[in-house]
């Protein structure tokens, strides 16, 4: 049995969960999620406050699947009741950042600013105060899409090794390597 898998999903007060033949639905006080389930091995079954998966065989994909929708599921109840946060820390000098609504502004060193539209599940928020980096926060009950705008953000100037420029997690610890000076 897969050990996450078959560990029961805990649904607090405020949030339903719903299944149709294949599609999970959570709605909460932050929002609602919707999941389809791809494969007919694994059933859910929601009594009370607590969801269980369970699935039919066990092959090599169903196993799979079993953790996978578990875990997907699980972070769709957290999403819809508590919600996720990031934030991002711009480590530069001139690096700026701003937002207008859902759109926001990076200057990276660049010749040119950089403009992102976000999607409405996304609430970003940005503080630049004086003698600290710029930083940029974002919060969704989504995670996977928080997860997605946040990679997207990072690749527009990865942290370098060298002097740790770049944009990062806040709390992330960038690896740094000597320069040619300490070769000697």
């Amino acid at each position: 049995m897969s050990r996450i898998g078959k560990l029961p999903i805990q649904i607090p007060a405020g949030v339903t969960v719903t299944v149709k033949e294949n599609e999970v639905s959570v709605k909460g006080p932050k929002g609602e999620l919707t999941q389809p389930i791809e494969s007919d091995a694994i059933q859910i079954k929601v009594e009370g406050n607590v969801c269980t998966l369970t699935r039919a065989n066990d092959e090599r994909e169903s196993r799979a699947k079993h953790g996978l929708y578990r875990s997907l599921i699980n972070n769709m109840v957290v999403g819809v009741s508590e919600g996720y946060k990031k934030v991002l820390e711009l480590v530069g000098v001139g690096f700026r950042t701003s937002n207008n609504g859902q759109i926001l502004e990076l200057i990276l060193g660049y010749t040119h600013n950089i403009y992102l539209e976000l999607p409405k599940e996304v609430s970003v928020e940005t503080k630049s105060e004086r003698n600290q980096n710029p930083l940029i926060l974002l919060e969704s009950c989504d995670k996977q899409l928080l997860g997605q705008i946040c990679a997207k953000i990072r690749s527009f100037r990865k942290p370098e090794p060298y002097k740790g420029k770049g944009v990062k997690f806040q709390g992330e610890v960038i690896r740094r390597k000597a320069g040619k000076t300490a070769g000697k």
